[in-house]
């Protein structure tokens, strides 16, 4: 008898009700994804059903093994340590069960695109009077006591940053650690750009949701000459769908993706789309492998964690000297891709032979 697999969505739940009725909206439209006959949700506190409930509800319908996915943005306590005790022990409870954890959302292209869409629909709405060039964007992570996960926010405002091309961008949090949201505003307030765009780098709505937004309100009316635009949060935006069912999928395919998903090369990316499929070749065919013993560039790596993103295809890691050469020639080499951003006025325009003195 072959095993029977059902998939769990593993969520951390909240006392407020449109949050949990959120949750179950997205949790049934990606079991419509899925190509799975079975799938339950459930909640770490705070709302019902609780992990275990979903988890029996499996087992009742004669399910042997559970991909268990997290819808969390990043891992921190609660995607690292929570959810997978409360899956440890309920397996340990019933033999003959097995449950496979997957990944966290994180950083990823597709969760990438879902952020930019729910601030450009905010910049639809606010009419295009003000440029991105003075426009400058908060984007508001929850906070944790994991730096690690806090690096992330910053990573992915830093992602649409470049991407979108505004003036200047800021992250702030929502708890736990700095800067919070008020003082984050009042921050940016002084920094001198017409509009601010606040974005909660959020899956559900929440206290902590309007709190975000009542925070911007606030710092508003004490700035009567600053635009402040409030984005929507990420909710059921079809690629946060796509990522969990991702999730799922490499559960069963073994694969724990690591950063090669962020590579620009491999996937349409916000401001980068161009480069989509260039051909990756490095600049420095002279010294690749020296000293390492591995051949450059395997694709096929293991362990489910974003960190070491260390092999070496053309990051465009800007090794000053291609460029920055007091004579102008931007040594380019004939094949660097045209940097989507590169009229920002805080950038180096320099590359443009101007200021070369040639």
């Amino acid at each position: 008898m072959g095993e029977k697999l059902g998939v769990m969505i593993c969520g951390h739940g909240s006392r407020d009700a449109d949050a949990v009725a959120e949750f179950a909206f997205v949790a049934g439209k990606l079991a419509g994804r899925l190509p799975f006959e079975h799938v339950e949700h459930g909640y770490l506190e705070f709302a019902r059903p609780v992990l275990r409930e979903g988890l029996d509800k499996l087992r009742a319908k004669g399910v042997t093994r559970i991909l268990a996915v997290p819808a969390m943005l990043f891992a921190a306590g609660h995607a690292k340590n929570d959810i997978p005790s409360v899956l440890n022990a309920y397996a340990a409870e019933h033999p003959g069960l097995r449950i496979d954890y997957g990944r966290e959302l994180a950083v990823d292209l597709k969760m990438l695109r879902a952020a930019g869409d729910r601030v450009a629909e905010a910049l639809t709405v606010a009419g295009d009077g003000v440029s991105r060039h003075d426009t400058l964007l908060v984007v508001v992570g929850r906070g944790s006591s994991d730096p690690d996960a806090n690096s992330n926010v910053a990573k992915v405002t830093r992602m649409l940053w470049e991407g979108m091309g505004f003036g200047w961008a800021e992250t702030a949090y929502s708890g736990v650690t700095f800067p919070l949201v008020e003082p984050a505003l009042e921050h940016a307030a002084r920094l001198g750009y017409k509009r601010i765009v606040v974005f909660p780098y959020f899956l559900f709505t929440g206290i902590l949701v309007r709190r975000i937004y009542d925070a911007t309100d606030a710092v508003a009316a004490r700035h009567p000459g600053i635009e402040f635009v409030k984005a929507p949060y990420l909710n059921d935006h079809p690629m946060v769908l796509e990522t969990m069912s991702e999730r799922v999928r490499e559960i069963v395919d073994g694969t724990g993706n690591m950063n090669c998903q962020m590579c620009k090369y491999r996937e349409h990316f916000l401001g980068f789309e161009d480069e989509v499929g260039l051909r990756q070749e490095s600049h420095h065919h002279h010294v690749e492998g020296i000293g390492v013993g591995v051949p450059a560039h395997d694709h096929d790596h293991h362990h489910g964690h974003d960190h070491h993103h260390h092999h070496d295809h053309d990051h465009d890691h800007d090794h000053g000297h291609h460029h920055d050469h007091k004579h102008g020639h931007n040594h380019d080499h004939g094949h660097h891709h045209p940097y989507p951003q590169a009229d920002h006025p805080l950038g180096p325009r320099s590359l443009t032979r101007a200021g070369h003195g040639d």
